[in-house]
């Protein structure tokens, strides 16, 4: 019960961090039934093209160890080894290799589900694997029991597809016995080759499905609770109070170099109340006037205190102000479509006695 509701809670996509991590801790979907077709492809390629080899080379075994028996001396310890040795190379050779190529088809079809990796959490003793509990619910939870029903039905399959092969073929197998016993190796070849086939194509359609499958419920475990994103999400961005305080830090320290500034200033674009705007303007740059402070609200009322402290002339007009703060930067001069209104009010605040002295002309 608690674990339906643990999993009906979980109604997010799993994160790529989320993924990443899983693929690390060597979680990857994996397909019993891929890994089961690749042996069975492979036991067929094998009984298909080395199955003459094969029996051929242990005839071959047998024939040399029966000719010797009786010139076999098990009193003599060396002899006996070096026979037992050549037995086991001669009749190893075969059965190794077909075994190679069996494994090898397993070993592929697993490497083509997943990249191999080595995790140590997969490989590290755990208690919950040898826990009773954990074996029962594994054995007869929903898993176990999905599980029961699938090999019972391949079991049924395989079971109705072996009899309707041997039914076939037995009544030539057994006058193979009575007349030709030379030819049952090869009717045994035949009769495995034909039973495998269709049992190779139930274990490839059986595989895509498990491999779909396996996907599928991989990704619907690794689903995450909205709880788990945001703490995923602040882990990864960073906590947002940290990150708002680190901001709010900024732009005290830009107001503080702003402020400071704003004594050369030449003068300060009001709106009146909401914008304000500090110019600083030197004939002999040969330049455009320069953004050195700009403010909204509390700033502006800031930027008008310390102008008023230092004699910086102040000049509302409400357009010019609002359209300085919105387009240039603190710092960049202003573009041409200012000059015109900015070089009207220093020619105003000449003739008014009021443009400090680094602005007035020579």
């Amino acid at each position: 019960m608690a674990e339906d509701e643990e999993r009906e809670s979980r109604t997010e996509e799993a994160t790529e961090k989320r993924v990443s991590d899983a693929v690390e801790r060597g979680n990857v979907p994996t397909s019993r039934e891929a890994t089961l077709f690749g042996s069975m492809a492979a036991t067929y390629v094998a009984l298909t093209f080395l199955a003459g080899w094969f029996v051929a080379s242990l005839a071959e075994t047998l024939d040399v160890m029966l000719s010797g028996v009786g010139t076999f001396r098990f009193d003599d310890r060396e002899a006996a080894a070096s026979y037992l040795v050549t037995l086991v190379r001669d009749a190893g050779a075969p059965v190794l290799t077909v075994m190679a190529v069996i494994a090898g088809g397993s070993l592929l079809a697993s490497v083509l589900q997943n990249v191999p990796s080595v995790s140590e959490e997969r490989i590290a003793p755990k208690l919950s694997r040898i826990s009773p509990a954990a074996g029962w619910n594994r054995l007869f939870g929903r898993a176990g029991l999905a599980e029961f029903a699938k090999s019972a039905t391949k079991l049924a399959a395989v079971s109705l597809i072996l009899w309707m092969t041997f039914r076939r073929d037995l009544p030539r197998f057994a006058a193979a016995l009575a007349s030709e016993p030379a030819l049952i190796p090869d009717m045994l070849r035949d009769m495995a080759s034909n039973a495998l086939a269709p049992l190779l194509l139930l274990a490839l359609l059986l595989a895509i499905a498990d491999v779909v499958w396996s996907r599928i419920r991989w990704r619907r475990d690794l689903r995450m609770t909205r709880q788990e994103v945001k703490e995923e999400m602040k882990d990864a961005e960073g906590d947002p109070f940290i990150k708002a305080r680190i901001r709010a830090l900024g732009r005290q320290r830009s107001s503080r170099r702003m402020l400071e500034k704003l004594p050369g200033a030449s003068m300060v674009v009001t709106n009146p109340t909401h914008y304000a705007v500090a110019l600083r303007y030197t004939r002999e740059d040969g330049g455009a006037p320069v953004v050195v402070a700009k403010g909204v609200d509390h700033l502006a009322r800031r930027i008008r205190e310390i102008a008023a402290e230092h004699d910086v002339p102040l000049v509302e007009n409400r357009p010019l102000a609002r359209s300085l703060y919105d387009q240039v930067d603190v710092d960049a001069q202003i573009p041409p479509e200012f000059y015109r209104a900015v070089a009207e009010i220093i020619h105003y605040l000449n003739n008014t006695g009021r443009l400090p002295g680094h602005a007035r002309p020579r």
